[in-house]
């Protein structure tokens, strides 16, 4: 898998304490699914599937349950207790939450791995693109903010990406480069 994070970074958040990404995850979720509340339903008959978000470059793994309720949300070292399980570099997630990412080429191209139940995956994937996500719905911030956040933020991952030799980006919102 291309785009991982330098080593040295990766040990230095293995020394940070979990509860303060766990907040600040949680408030990022609170968010999109106040921008999206169609977002668990959409998931259908997978709602309430418990999904690993492991970026493989970290030290943590995020366990998200989805609910039209309530969504709920953890960071733990590791885990083995899912439904299904998503694995890439940090910056290939967050790509393909904010649409710069196809999933299924990520998967073909092995720089994303799934396990468990491929159903539920897919199932979490659609919601997640038909979302429609942008770093600047996920914040909550106010639509005057909405686009230049958004296009810094564009420009701040592809550099990230370029840097990380992670693959090109070829999502919806992404440009496809051959």
């Amino acid at each position: 898998m291309r785009g991982y994070l330098p080593p040295i970074v990766a040990r230095a958040a293995g020394l940070l304490p979990l509860l303060p990404l766990e907040v600040m995850a949680r408030r990022l979720m609170a968010n999109a699914m106040a921008a999206r509340p169609s977002f668990a339903a959409r998931l259908g008959a997978y709602t309430g599937r418990t999904f690993a978000v492991d970026p493989v470059d970290c030290p943590f793994v995020f366990v998200i349950r989805p609910d039209e309720g309530r969504t709920q949300l953890s960071v733990v070292r590791d885990t083995a207790i899912f439904d299904a399980r998503i694995a890439a570099p940090l910056v290939v997630l967050i790509g393909m939450v904010d649409g710069s990412y196809d999933g299924d080429a990520l998967f073909f191209s092995r720089d994303l791995s799934i396990e468990g139940d491929t159903e539920a995956v897919l199932a979490l994937r659609n919601a997640i693109e038909n979302a429609e996500l942008d770093p600047s719905t996920v914040l909550g911030l106010p639509k005057s903010l909405q686009g230049p956040v958004n296009r810094a933020a564009r420009q701040m991952f592809t550099r990230l990406r370029r840097v990380l030799d992670a693959p090109e980006d070829n999502g919806p919102n992404g440009v496809y480069v051959a």
